[in-house]
């Protein structure tokens, strides 16, 4: 025991000369890993593009394998279905398992805002005031089930429809969600950044719902609600715990970095392809959508009640439920980043 010790302190000392904090110094218990997200080009995600070719990942020795499934539901049910390890996608998930009776918690919050716009194409602007004429109507979404669909869907219920009353349709997350609108393949749409903002820019939409800033996302929801997170199965982060806060401080290396950065400096570090063709039009959507992004890596108390109570309303199979928030959320991980141990 004493040598034992003895290296114990050793190990210490180096550490602490480096720098270094003990929990950065361990190796992970699965330093390769696969990640799920639903849409990686949107803006929505931008911390995790950043995480990954800034090298935060690598420098905390991981090999994360990101694996793109377009829309927020689909990485979901990666995850229950054991292909991917963890996911990057909406908090609101984490509820609808907890209901489910699956233990799927998040670790870090990555978007503050939904940064979700609904709008509707400019040449039906005249009829279609507010989300109370959506009835009948095509909504493009990345893909049903996502977030983007939901808060359309919340939107109509808020405004006294059903969240039936309207066909909800996956148009994708890039290229595809733009030719939906268009090509007149969907009336409304209800998407992120850079879609929104490119849709902007050329005319063809009048947006009616925005919640990529504070102001909008509380007069739809009355509060703040926790956006993209980094969310796994409970039993993933209690047998490897190393690994998940080194992915949590990747996650919020890319927070901190992203309060500091010029647009130009995300233009430049993301693929040429996540522009849709336009680089200015980009500079401007990451404006657009630099107050979304989380700065503390922790949804307030207030903010999980707001995305519960939204989601009662919405969905019948949620009203009458009684999901612990607590255990929707481990704020250790972050906490410890923040404090850079």
């Amino acid at each position: 025991m004493f040598f034992t010790r003895r290296a114990a302190l050793a190990a210490l000392a180096v550490t602490t000369a480096l720098g270094l904090s003990p929990a950065f110094a361990q190796n992970a218990e699965k330093p390769k890993l696969t990640l799920g997200v639903g849409g990686k080009q949107l803006l929505y995600y931008l911390p995790l593009t950043v995480a990954e070719k800034k090298g935060f990942f690598k420098e905390q020795g991981l090999d994360v394998e990101i694996n793109d499934f377009g829309g927020g539901a689909k990485s979901l049910q990666a995850l229950v279905g054991g292909s991917v390890d963890v996911v990057t996608g909406a908090y609101e998930h984490t509820i609808r398992m907890q209901a489910k009776g699956q233990d799927i918690r998040a670790v870090i919050e990555l978007g503050r805002f939904p940064a979700i716009t609904i709008a509707v194409r400019k040449d039906l602007a005249d009829k279609v005031k507010s989300a109370a004429d959506f009835k009948g109507l095509k909504i493009g979404v990345t893909a049903p089930g996502s977030s983007t669909a939901l808060t359309a869907q919340y939107a109509m219920v808020k405004a006294g429809l059903k969240a039936s009353d309207a066909a909800i349709i996956g148009v994708g997350a890039g290229a595809s969600a733009v030719a939906a609108i268009k090509q007149k393949q969907v009336d409304v749409i209800s998407h992120l950044d850079p879609v929104t903002s490119k849709l902007e820019s050329d005319g063809d939409i009048v947006s009616l719902i925005d919640t990529r800033t504070e102001a909008g996302t509380k007069a739809l929801f009355g509060g703040s609600n926790p956006a993209a997170v980094l969310y796994l199965k409970n039993d993933f982060a209690e047998k490897n715990p190393v690994t998940t806060q080194k992915l949590v401080n990747a996650l919020m290396k890319s927070l901190k970095w992203l309060e500091t950065a010029k647009p130009e400096d995300v233009a430049d570090l993301v693929p040429a392809e996540y522009h849709l063709g336009d680089k200015p039009l980009y500079l401007t959507a990451v404006k657009n959508s630099q107050e979304s992004y989380s700065r503390t890596g922790i949804p307030t108390a207030d903010a999980m009640k707001s995305m519960y109570d939204s989601l009662k309303l919405l969905d019948p199979e949620l009203t009458n439920s009684n999901v612990d928030l607590t255990k929707t959320f481990i704020d250790s991980f972050a906490k410890k980043a923040a404090a850079g141990s």
